[in-house]
């Protein structure tokens, strides 16, 4: 990264939008947190201001980290809605002029630097608002292709920043010339993780091999189940933590006192694996997991052997367009639909267990598609805009 003065960046001034999700609340507060330390290099820091909605996960978040935070009034147009969402996008078509004029009215006031977009609908009226008012807008986008928001931002962004490389056939032939692939930022803590610390936190056995099993913070049912069908077969030759989300730990604590007394102890059950992700992931062989973009930036730069079931449906059924790139590439096995069967999932699992030179294999390949340094690249990106700006 250029080495930019204190002068030219003292106070540089970000109005940062997008949320909703974590997929996209995260990636920005990993870029804010990075940008707050390369500034910090040059003996300054960042004036930020951070746009979404009043109860959104963005909203928390922000409260959190102690950046300033402004709601605006906006609406979610649904594709192919139903009678009931029909009515929902009539008075939300209703809400996004309101939301407009409050987006333009936060950008003149604030006068930042750079505009940056992390995606869902809430960033697209602070997204125009910045090219009505001749301010840089730099948007990033997660998944494979773009989503509803960043379609539309992306015909006025100065900046289009891509996780993937095959993104950018998605975009209008007249962008293409403004996106740059970055990686989608992730948190350093991820790829700090200390193995001997994750078997301890678990009281977990280092002379044995780990799976780790999450369908995410909030668990899979789906995940689940397949697992409760198959752990016996697993557990003789491997130990398993589980993070099976709140909805499912008492059917999987169940499952987990059926077990018989020899095989009892290499079955460890949790409703969420909380600070310690990153050991645990460290000391992970195999990871089975949902195919999320977060996820799977956080287990390609780790280098990690998966077997991913993708949720279907998503949005432009995501998750398995992301997992299946991977399997084609060899950087992971996928299981999708029709094909997430127990004795598939057994199969898998146990073929990666018995074969440790093919898990290396997938693993390495897995590495070869991450992007550890996503963070700094889009912060890099950021800052550039600014200056230009």
């Amino acid at each position: 990264m250029a080495v930019y003065s204190a002068q030219r960046l003292h106070r540089l001034r970000v109005v940062v939008t997008g949320g909703g999700t974590g997929g996209h609340t995260y990636p920005a507060l990993t870029t804010i947190r990075t940008l707050r330390a390369r500034l910090s290099e040059a003996g300054t820091e960042p004036d930020l201001l951070w746009v979404g909605v009043e109860h959104g996960l963005e909203a928390r978040i922000a409260a959190e980290e102690g950046i300033p935070f402004r709601a605006i009034t906006t609406g979610k147009l649904r594709r192919s809605p139903n009678l009931r969402e029909l009515g929902r996008n009539v008075a939300d078509a209703f809400r996004i002029p309101l939301g407009l004029l409050q987006a333009v009215s936060i950008v003149v006031r604030n006068r930042p630097a750079v505009v940056f977009s992390s995606g869902g609908y809430v960033s697209v009226p602070i997204g125009i608002a910045a090219w009505l008012t001749r301010r840089p807008l730099v948007m990033h986008e997660q998944i494979l292709t773009l989503g509803l928001a960043n379609r539309i931002l992306a015909m006025v962004a100065t900046r289009i920043l891509l996780s993937h490389p095959s993104s950018v056939e998605h975009l209008p032939a007249r962008a293409r010339k403004r996106a740059v692939v970055t990686g989608n930022p992730i948190r350093p803590e991820v790829l700090a993780g200390d193995p001997a610390r994750g078997f301890a936190a678990h009281g977990l056995d280092p002379e044995l091999p780990l799976v780790f099993v999450t369908g995410g913070a909030q668990g899979a049912v789906q995940v689940n189940d397949l697992v409760a069908q198959i752990l016996p077969d697993l557990l003789n030759e491997c130990q398993v933590l589980h993070q099976c989300g709140g909805y499912s730990l008492d059917r999987m604590r169940q499952v987990a006192a059926a077990l018989p007394p020899h095989l009892a102890h290499r079955y460890r059950v949790v409703d969420y694996v909380h600070g310690e992700l990153p050991d645990v992931l460290a000391a992970a062989s195999i990871v089975v997991a949902r195919s999320g973009a977060g996820t799977v930036a956080e287990l390609t730069a780790l280098g990690k052997a998966c077997v991913f079931i993708p949720l279907i449906p998503t949005g432009g059924d995501e998750q398995r367009r992301t997992a299946r790139h991977l399997a084609e590439a060899g950087a992971a096995r996928v299981l999708a639909g029709p094909e997430a069967t127990p004795e598939n999932l057994r199969n898998e699992v146990l073929t990666l267990l018995r074969e440790p030179q093919w898990r290396e294999q997938l693993a390495e390949a897995a590495r070869q598609h991450g992007r550890p340094d996503a963070a700094a690249a889009v912060t890099r990106e950021l800052i550039d805009a600014a200056r230009e700006g």
